[in-house]
């Protein structure tokens, strides 16, 4: 309901358009890192826990961190796309 909001202020402004945008990607770069900080914390606390997984808990760690990335970039070329498409 939100982006549907902020994408009909995007389409009447095109100035408006550009700080929502930004906004959109710097909320996702932020939550990406936020996301990933709590992943690697709690890898390593698991290591720490139980040091013979440690290979395993890293793995998945890597990849879950990896996934963080994607959406992030994802949301940071939807953001890019809003602003090209007007």
């Amino acid at each position: 309901m939100l982006s549907n909001i902020l994408l009909q202020a995007a389409a009447d402004n095109i100035g408006l358009g550009y700080g929502i945008a930004a906004l959109g990607a710097g909320l996702a770069a932020l939550a990406a890192g936020l996301g990933i900080g709590r992943i690697g914390g709690s890898a390593l606390e698991s290591i720490a826990r139980q040091p013979e997984a440690g290979n395993d808990i890293r793995a998945n760690m890597i990849l879950t961190a990896a996934l963080v990335e994607g959406a992030a970039f994802f949301a940071m070329v939807i953001g890019l796309l809003v602003v090209l498409t007007k």
